[in-house]
């Protein structure tokens, strides 16, 4: 076995990228806390009992579990850090206002999303809880938006969606497990005939109804048509209404709205609007995020939640590669003067490399232009010769 070989779908990130990726991270991070988003830096893994509380199925196949030899108790490697986040609001932070969460760091999944995917990507997402009503919605959409727009995406295209259309036309159907988590993947793949074949299930109207929403996406007329075609009802129309305001208030520059009732999130996850960003050049969604209010009541305070996560490293695939910035070869150390002018030129923003003895010849390798020389007692900058 070679050594050095890693697992299928995770990799080195090299010199080169991480300089992108790194100077993406820098940027956004900065973006995100000036609109008031607090950074928290959850542990990679937790007990799985804590680490899974209140999520759906998708979230518990994506863990790898390991045993904990000091406790003997299962430990989780996060897929994902939206339930690490609603603990620490809930039980370490204890605030009773609206807070404002923020992160970023690598997630583990058992499996890719396809083929060309990392098992190891890099989440960038940002919490809002304690405000139940769509201003909520609305910050946190228009910040996705702006964070895409950072990261270069000039024009983004957001689907827009809310699983409690789907929850109150299923109803209390009587579905097993299985079979409704298979109607649910059904409506997410926009597979009307799939759908169809619960007829028996459902019953034939309210079958009709659930695969209505297969086809219900596009522009504003499409909540218009929803109003036609589905059975009327509180729920429904409450949140019909709510994207119709969206679709009025969702002003953000290069940001384009659509609406897609087969949009809904992950199965017994999200409880209120979910939204997925696309952007020119990516066929997959280059962020998502929604409401989800009932991952807080696991750990014992409910509170109302909503938020967004984007994936860095693929961002960082899109954008155009950062170039490596020229370097200053100083003498190795050893002269007091000379440490002052490295310190320096280092406060002043420049990279100064240390020219190590015996490797003249591998100069090129360092990345330098230019070079600390000593005249007339003075250290001063010359090119490097070569350059």
């Amino acid at each position: 076995m070679r050594r050095w070989l890693l697992p299928e779908h995770i990799e080195d990130i090299l010199p080169a990228e991480a300089r992108t990726l790194e100077g993406l991270r820098r940027r956004l991070a900065d973006l995100v806390e000036r609109h008031g988003y607090e950074f928290v830096q959850p542990p990679l893994l937790e007990y799985t009992e804590s680490l899974l509380s209140g999520t759906g199925r998708d979230l518990d196949l994506a863990t790898f579990r390991v045993a904990d030899r000091l406790s003997g108790r299962q430990l989780g490697l996060r897929a994902d850090h939206t339930p690490q986040v609603a603990r620490i609001d809930a039980h370490l932070l204890n605030r009773s206002g609206v807070t404002r969460l923020a992160y970023c760091g690598s997630v583990l999944h058992t499996l890719p999303a396809g083929m060309t995917t990392t098992r190891e990507p890099i989440q960038l997402g940002a919490e809002l809880y304690g405000h139940a009503g769509l201003e909520a919605d609305l910050e946190v959409m228009r910040l996705m938006a702006r964070v895409l727009a950072a990261a270069g995406h000039a024009r983004v295209h957001a689907d827009i969606g809310h699983p409690r259309i789907y929850r109150a036309l299923v109803g209390d159907a009587p579905l097993e497990r299985e079979d409704a988590e298979e109607l649910f993947n059904a409506v997410q793949r926009k597979d009307a005939p799939a759908v169809a074949s619960f007829a028996s299930r459902l019953g034939e109207g309210r079958a009709k109804a659930v695969a209505a929403l297969t086809r219900l996406n596009g522009g504003a007329g499409v909540l218009a048509e929803a109003r036609r075609v589905l059975p009327a009802g509180p729920v429904v129309e409450a949140a019909i209404a709510e994207l119709e305001r969206i679709g009025r208030e969702l002003a953000e520059p290069g940001l384009e709205v659509s609406f897609d009732l087969a949009e809904l999130g992950g199965f017994d996850y999200e409880s209120g609007v979910v939204f997925a960003a696309f952007a020119p050049g990516s066929p997959d969604a280059l962020a998502r995020g929604g409401r989800y209010d009932e991952v807080g009541r696991s750990f014992g305070r409910a509170r109302p939640a909503t938020g967004f996560t984007t994936d860095l490293r693929r961002l960082a695939a899109l954008a155009p590669p950062t170039p490596r910035a020229a370097a200053i070869l100083a003498p190795a150390g050893g002269d007091a003067t000379l440490e002052a002018a490295v310190a320096a030129l280092r406060a002043a923003g420049e990279i100064v490399v240390a020219d190590l003895p015996g490797h003249e010849a591998h100069r090129a390798e360092l990345g330098c232009d230019r070079i600390l020389e000593k005249k007339d007692g003075r250290w001063s900058v010359v090119p490097l010769k070569g350059k």
